[in-house]
């Protein structure tokens, strides 16, 4: 059973916020700014690329996806959506000045890369064959090459 990655989202701010306790004064907001300005503006990418393709963001559903997207920021990451709510993450706990409160960013990664990733890829792989294999050599699954 694979839990939404909204809600593996949701439990690891939950978990950062308690493990970085009350919130320092000042809280680090000037280098926090640029982490979640950049997650956000790579997850509205991937989302307006869903949506232009007509396909699917429901991640619970995989099987439901009706076109490959390989182009724009999916041309340099496999699942921007992902990374990019990895880096709000980084970016809370920054804001928190708290280096406990990356654990659960390692956390989030490890069970969005561990269960729902090789979901997707099963599905995808399915549904695309050889144009998704094609695709998962051309492009990393997280970082960009540089």
């Amino acid at each position: 059973m694979r839990i939404s990655p909204p809600v593996l989202f949701a439990g690891a701010a939950a978990v950062q916020r308690l493990l970085a306790g009350r919130l320092p004064t000042p809280p680090l907001v000037l280098p926090a700014l640029p982490l979640v300005a950049g997650a956000g503006a790579l997850a509205i990418s991937a989302v307006a690329q869903f949506h232009h393709s007509r396909t699917t963001t429901n991640p619970v559903h995989p099987e439901r996806v009706s076109s490959l997207v390989t182009d724009g920021v999916f041309n340099y990451t496999r699942h921007p959506m992902y990374l990019a709510l990895a880096g709000t993450l980084v970016a809370h706990a920054v804001f928190r000045r708290s280096l406990p409160a990356l654990l659960p960013v390692a956390g989030f990664v490890w069970a969005i890369d561990r269960w729902q990733i090789p979901a997707e890829e099963t599905a995808l792989s399915a549904r695309f064959g050889g144009e998704y294999r094609d695709y998962i050599r051309r492009v990393p699954r997280w970082l960009p090459r540089v």
